[in-house]
């Protein structure tokens, strides 16, 4: 009986100490349970918050799942009414028609380098367009005959070949006896459009059309376009004096 009452009172006095162990662990002492359930609760947090977004990210691109972006736009550009006008310059052996919103000046540019003036070297300008007609004049004579200003014709139009999606040669041939080839250059290649007229005996004339910005066939399609049509009339009207 001894015994056994001692083994009651030694499990009472464990049981009292397991409670106040439970009591302790339950209440935390007021500090040390407030920070188990803060951090249980930032855990669980962490859990449901990025699995939240994925959710979200979900639904949106479900419900947005036909979107096509919008094609990149380009400033609208105003085109001048079309009006035309005699050029004859006095120092060149040839003269033509040329849109009445262009100006002439002569060109001091060849390839990079500054040159002298030369009377027959001009520039039409388009200003509103910022793009430019480089017109060079060379005469025929034993050392620069007509085969080798046809051959550097070619390949200065060919050189843009690495980005030109195609190149056409379309001959030229108007009502004043007036003879030559344009090449129509199609991407983004730097000049769009090129030609050389000759007479076949005593001049010829290499033009090329560029723009003073980046080529991109897009943006630019438009304009080069429009000026195309000038220079259809140039050529058509085009003589040698």
């Amino acid at each position: 009986m001894k015994h056994k009452a001692e083994n009651g009172a030694l499990y009472a006095s464990f049981f009292k100490r397991s409670e106040e162990k439970r009591s302790v662990s339950l209440s935390g002492g007021g500090v040390g349970g407030e920070t188990v359930n803060k951090t249980n609760i930032l855990t669980i947090a962490r859990l449901i918050v990025p699995a939240l977004s994925v959710i979200a990210c979900l639904f949106l691109s479900s419900c947005h799942g036909d979107y096509t972006p919008k094609p990149k736009a380009y400033p609208r550009v105003v085109f001048p009414e079309r009006q035309y006008e005699e050029y004859d310059p006095k120092d060149c052996p040839f003269k033509f028609e040329k849109p009445v919103y262009t100006n002439v000046t002569n060109d001091t540019i060849f390839f990079g380098q500054k040159i002298m003036s030369i009377d027959c070297w001009l520039n039409v300008n388009f200003p509103t367009l910022n793009g430019t007609i480089n017109l060079t004049y060379k005469e025929i004579n034993d050392s620069m005959k007509l085969e080798r200003l046809i051959e550097d014709a070619h390949k200065l139009s060919f050189k843009h070949t690495t980005k030109a999606d195609y190149i056409d040669e379309i001959r030229i041939q108007n009502d004043h006896g007036v003879g030559g080839i344009l090449y129509d250059v199609g991407g983004n290649a730097a000049s769009n459009v090129q030609f050389f007229l000759t007479d076949s005996v005593h001049h010829f004339l290499r033009g090329a059309l560029y723009f003073n910005s980046e080529p991109n066939t897009d943006s630019m399609a438009p304009v080069v376009t429009f000026v195309k049509e000038d220079m259809k009339r140039m050529l058509k009207t085009f003589q040698w004096k």
